[in-house]
């Protein structure tokens, strides 16, 4: 039998052959600069993290609280919290709140004597924040509302060419972009789009709709053309509301005030003066009755002859 050749040698000399003197290695990495090679050539992706707050002051009103649920559907990105106490250090106990679920943004629901309704929308904890007050309010349940789109679906933001003219208006679209819109790849959210979410601004209020994108389906063949939206149609979802911007804040639930809206009234006002009317009204009533009797004893009447002819 043949002896087994002794490759150790060849092996040994091919190897001293083809290996390449490794670079030193220092803190920074290797001295032939591959690591920054290698983070030139990396692409550094961007990945949302946005998570918003959501939660309201005690004694709110069922209709309010129903509007603040809705959101809650429509933001599957956000935390629902107990209710707040609605005092002047609700501020400071907000921000701890949105540190302790590690959130970045929150919306507050305040109300206040069972009627008027305010909205906190804030980025925490450095600002801006922005205090609402919201009118005409409809919510989801409402018959004549009668959209579906599935929970947990991104929606399309679309705004009026309005937000873009002044300052004020930038601001508010860029806090409305980052907290109504759904991050990409939230694990709680559908990978498509089947709603619209529109802000139009009339009358230096904002508006705010939701509408279902409806596309006619007569059987599993039947597909939309890409580019085809004359077939599809739109049915509003709700919620419904308005928000009237009262204060820009630079901080969180505070802070120097960075605008001021000049055509505010607040309801406390109004209700005043639609009382003042009321009793201008009952006023006017009690002068005139005062004027009256003064008239008549003024202009006594004169005394009739025949008044007692038929007495006797």
């Amino acid at each position: 039998m043949g002896k087994k050749r002794k490759h150790t040698e060849t092996e040994a000399a091919a190897i001293e052959e083809t290996a390449i003197e490794r670079p030193k290695r220092t803190l920074l990495g290797f001295k032939d600069g591959s690591t920054e090679e290698n983070k030139e050539t990396s692409v550094v992706t961007f990945r949302n993290k946005e998570k918003v707050l959501v939660t309201c002051s005690r004694r709110i009103s069922y209709r309010y609280r129903h509007l603040m649920l809705n959101l809650v559907s429509l933001l599957p990105h956000c935390k629902k919290d107990n209710k707040v106490e609605s005092k002047d250090s609700k501020g400071a106990t907000l921000n701890e709140l949105v540190e302790l679920k590690s959130c970045s943004s929150c919306l507050f629901f305040e109300c206040r004597k069972g009627k008027d309704l305010y909205l906190w929308m804030a980025k925490c904890p450095n600002g801006p924040s922005v205090k609402f007050l919201v009118n005409a309010v409809h919510t989801m349940e409402e018959l004549k509302l009668t959209g579906n789109h599935l929970k947990g679906s991104r929606p399309i933001l679309t705004f009026s060419s309005n937000f873009d003219k002044q300052p004020h208006w930038k601001l508010l679209k860029e806090m409305f972009i980052q907290i109504f819109g759904t991050p990409k790849d939230h694990r709680k959210s559908k990978p498509f789009y089947d709603h619209v979410i529109v802000f139009s601004i009339l009358d230096d209020h904002v508006w705010f709709r939701n509408y279902q994108i409806s596309c006619p389906h007569n059987g599993a063949t039947q597909k939309i053309d890409r580019g085809d939206l004359e077939k599809m149609t739109l049915v509003e979802v709700g919620p419904r509301f308005c928000l009237n911007p009262i204060k820009i804040f630079g901080g969180s639930f505070g802070g120097p005030t960075l605008y001021e809206n000049p055509f505010y009234v607040a309801p406390n006002q109004i209700r005043s003066l639609e009382k003042k009317q009321k009793a201008g009204k009952y006023a006017k009533k009690v002068k005139a009755k005062t004027r009256r009797k003064i008239h008549q004893l003024s202009n006594p009447m004169e005394v009739d002859e025949f008044a007692d002819m038929w007495k006797e």
